[in-house]
């Protein structure tokens, strides 16, 4: 996600500066992340939220001499360095004093901002331009972006304004922690994400019983359930959701046998992040915390920091087959903790392997991922299935589970009614950051729904590298 508005040809905004991946990334991926786009327009860079793939190009940005303000909310200021940090020591350098020396010149840059107020970025005499934040519900400080330009017309002396509303990545209703995106009250222009445009995830209810169905399978087998997941978001939203299970355990025997380990110190600390910022918790979350309870920090919840204790705890597991869940990144099976737990238990079918968010073509939890749906029929057809991890083949026997409703990312159904429940349709939509098949869905679901309200929306799929608006 990397969109340029143009408000004039000297007025730009960056919005997101983020990397590929899976299938999108390049083999040659230091040619394809160079910021090759005149940065001397730039006023200022906004960042919607702290997902890789929304600010993970940001060290290629400052590197090609980009100085400007960076605009984001509070908690994403928060977690902006947090996320910077490790994505230089994956893949930069690990030298400390070079990443003190960034870490330090992206906080000077660092403008936080509070959700809802306006701020003023550019002026003069013939346009104002200025932008708001509004929480998109997706993770801690995402937010979607409001963007209102004003500008005169000299040969009527009148002012013209355009309204343009970026989603960034919008997140679902009722998830866990976080309050749902509330729809702006209209906008001319929506940019909008498609991840799951051609797709409707499970309620609130249904996730939760297939989660105690899992762990019911790893009390009953002595497995277990290993989770890919992002260190920020998922994360901290199973924590919630398995604390609520163990809270209210009825019928789940031996439940206080299940350890619950979070393998990733990043994650722990994105999860300390999250329970100093309460304030932007949900109101569910924060009865929660009223009563006594902790939904990030209870009983049965165990971190593994060092890389030493991560190997004992890989080691452990697979030999004593000790009902557990592990959350360990990355979200994708693409490197990370995860994979050496995979490769340690992903033969033995008394263990589980779960998704609960998008696996992106290429990656090695989209091959399991697929394989876990196929399993059946390739047994039947003599088959065994098996993922390359780390340049090596490993079969996959173990159970393979999909949970859509922890997705962070709304479906089709929320895209649909993000846009349905403004005041002011907008005039044009631009549907990004999805598969092709899932942006085609989503326009397909627009065209119908402006169809049947008798309204004419201009609806653009920008070529997948081209996303700049022009004004």
């Amino acid at each position: 996600s990397c969109h340029r508005f143009i408000a004039s040809p000297n007025v730009h905004l960056l919005i997101d500066c983020g990397l590929f991946q899976g299938q999108e990334a390049s083999t040659n991926s230091l040619k394809q992340h160079e910021v090759l786009f005149n940065l001397t327009a730039v006023q200022a860079l906004i960042i919607t939220h702290v997902h890789i793939d929304h600010i993970g190009r940001l060290p290629y940005l400052l590197a090609a001499g980009y100085k400007g303000p960076i605009y984001c909310s509070i908690p994403s200021a928060r977690l902006i360095p947090l996320v910077i940090e490790d994505a230089l020591k994956m893949g930069f350098t690990r030298d400390a004093k070079l990443i003190t020396r960034f870490l330090q010149t992206v906080q000077q840059q660092l403008r936080p901002l509070d959700y809802k107020y306006w701020k003023e970025i550019y002026s003069d005499d013939n346009m104002l331009l200025r932008m708001r934040l509004q929480r998109a519900g997706h993770i801690l400080g995402s937010a979607y972006v409001e963007l209102d330009l004003k500008t005169r017309q000299l040969s009527t002396d009148s002012w013209q304004s355009h309204r343009t509303v970026y989603s960034g990545d919008l997140g679902a209703p009722h998830a866990p922690l976080l309050p749902a995106p509330q729809s702006p009250y209209g906008t001319d222009t929506l940019i909008i994400e498609s991840t799951y445009g051609n797709k409707l995830h499970e309620g609130r209810r249904e996730r939760r019983l297939r989660l105690r169905a899992v762990l019911e399978h790893a009390l009953a087998n002595g497995g277990t359930v290993m989770i890919p997941a992002f260190s920020i978001g998922r994360t901290q939203e199973l924590l919630y959701e398995l604390e609520a299970l163990i809270h209210d355990s009825h019928g789940l025997s031996n439940i206080n046998d299940l350890e619950v380990i979070v393998d990733s110190p990043l994650a722990s600390k994105f999860t300390e992040v999250y329970k100093e910022l309460k304030p932007y918790w949900d109101k569910e979350a924060l009865q929660r915390l009223r009563a006594g309870r902790h939904p990030l920090d209870f009983e049965t919840l165990y971190t593994v920091d060092s890389h030493q204790e991560h190997e004992k705890t890989v080691e452990y597991l697979a030999k004593t087959r000790r009902p557990a869940v592990v959350i360990a990144a990355s979200g994708m099976a693409a490197g990370g903790r995860i994979v050496n737990y995979l490769k340690a238990m992903i033969g033995d079918p008394q263990h589980c392997v779960l998704f609960v968010g998008y696996q992106a073509p290429g990656t090695p939890g989209h091959t399991i991922q697929k394989f876990g749906r196929q399993f059946g029929s390739q047994k039947a057809a003599g088959i065994e299935p098996w993922v390359e991890l780390d340049g090596q083949r490993y079969p996959v026997r173990c159970q393979v589970e999909t949970i859509s409703g922890y997705s962070a990312h709304a479906d089709q159904h929320n895209l649909v009614n993000f846009v349905r429940r403004m005041r002011r349709w907008p005039t044009q939509i631009r549907i990004v950051h999805g598969s092709d098949q899932a942006r085609e869905a989503l326009r397909n679901e627009y065209s119908k729904m402006a169809a049947a309200a008798g309204k004419q929306i201009k609806l653009v799929l920008p070529m997948a590298d081209v996303a700049d608006f022009d004004c």
